[in-house]
């Protein structure tokens, strides 16, 4: 890369930057609650650890005994406690920082792997494109919960690391079918053809041309890598099937049907999770339609924003 590529390249993250602090001084109100409620989140999950120190001093969360089963929710116990005496706030703020973890590890592992193929068989073309769409559309089609299902249960003692990128390998085709079909639109584009024969490399003409327009579908694609990654973590460990050395939402709420919550009437024991998780798939959604009404010109005309 000689000194006038490095320049532009230079000058045009400069105007990611830019671009980026424009569009967030003009958010539409469903990303900026969206965002809001992902802010949240994230720092429950992030700081669950000084909660729970707060909370519980040194004991662990899923420690068993530590108070007096089944009480209600109290100043003590905001959540009350469960069958086991387990106080529910410390244990819901424990499985949201694992489920959360686990579904943006997996949803950007399975976007980076989305972006990359969609990149390579839309940009390239040829038997590259043939390649990889057929690899694509065979991991479409073929029955991904059986086989998530299969895996967890010979594999019971998995890290995270381990279940992030299982769940990562079965959801990144739909993410490289929307990244290739846009690339091969933008590909034919003048601007894109001026780049060819000023002679930038196609590394340059992907990350100068076509990276940019894009963008916006790269983050909804991410929203919904995340929310599939969560809801197929959560669905495992619902039913039993999940690694048992996680302690998740999906986890908590597989606990709470075992103990016969809903049947007792210890709702309490599912308010957390559920609004959790009811939470997540909000926040990630109402991102993606932000941008969708922010970048779509279809939507912009309906909308009016």
């Amino acid at each position: 890369m000689n000194n006038l590529a490095r320049f532009n390249l230079a000058k045009q993250v400069k105007l990611y930057i830019t671009k980026g602090i424009q569009d967030v001084l003009r958010l539409n109100s469903k990303l900026k609650i969206g965002m809001l409620i992902l802010l949240v989140i994230s720092a429950l999950a992030i700081l669950e650890p000084v909660i729970n120190q707060a909370i519980l001093g040194p004991i662990s969360p899923i420690t068993p005994g530590i108070f007096k089963p089944l009480l209600k929710p109290s100043r003590e116990h905001l959540l009350g406690t469960d069958l086991l005496g387990r106080d529910l706030l410390a244990l819901s703020l424990h499985g949201l920082k694992y489920s959360f973890l686990i579904g943006i590890v997996a949803g950007f592992l399975s976007s980076f792997i989305g972006i990359v193929i969609g990149f390579i068989s839309g940009y390239k073309g040829g038997i590259y494109d043939s390649i990889l769409r057929t690899i694509t559309d065979f991991m479409i089609i073929i029955p991904t919960w059986p086989i998530l299902a299969i895996l967890a249960t010979y594999i019971k003692f998995m890290r995270i690391e381990g279940l992030a990128m299982i769940l990562a390998i079965f959801t990144w085709p739909l993410s490289a079918r929307i990244i290739r079909g846009q690339v091969l639109s933008l590909k034919e584009r003048p601007y894109v053809d001026l780049a060819k024969v000023t002679n930038l490399s196609d590394f340059e003409i992907i990350f100068l041309e076509l990276m940019p327009n894009i963008l916006p579908y790269i983050g909804v694609g991410i929203g919904n890598s995340v929310i599939g990654a969560v809801l197929a973590e959560t669905g495992l460990e619902v039913i039993g099937l999940g690694p048992g050395n996680i302690v998740t939402l999906g986890t908590l709420l597989n606990w709470a049907l075992g103990f016969g919550a809903v049947i007792m009437g210890n709702w309490n024991i599912l308010i957390a999770p559920v609004l959790f998780l009811i939470s997540i798939f909000l926040s990630f959604n109402l991102v993606n339609v932000g941008l969708d009404e922010i970048y779509n010109p279809r939507l912009k005309k309906v909308t009016g924003e």
